[in-house]
């Protein structure tokens, strides 16, 4: 199992990423160990979505960073108050 995830981050931004274990790397990213987020703690989980492999993870993850996957993610997934960077 995948998961295509989404932080907030401090600064209000959102933080999309995708993994095999979601445990694991949301440690990674509270112990400053991704370039992106270490210089934006705290973070929180806003969703995570399961997939069956990683290539359908990898491709969700690429367009959910795009102009039409971010209004996706405005309208369906995130909160009335969405990230600046979404």
């Amino acid at each position: 199992m995948y998961f295509v995830y989404g932080l907030i981050c401090s600064d209000n931004t959102l933080y999309i990423g995708s993994t095999n274990n979601l445990q694991r790397r949301l440690a990674e990213h509270n112990r400053e160990m991704c370039e992106w987020t270490k210089t934006r703690l705290p973070l929180k989980l806003d969703f995570y979505i399961a997939v069956h492999n990683e290539n359908r993870a990898r491709k969700l993850e690429q367009y959910l960073k795009t102009g039409s996957g971010k209004a996706i993610l405005k309208k369906r997934i995130l909160s009335d108050e969405a990230p600046a960077g979404a």
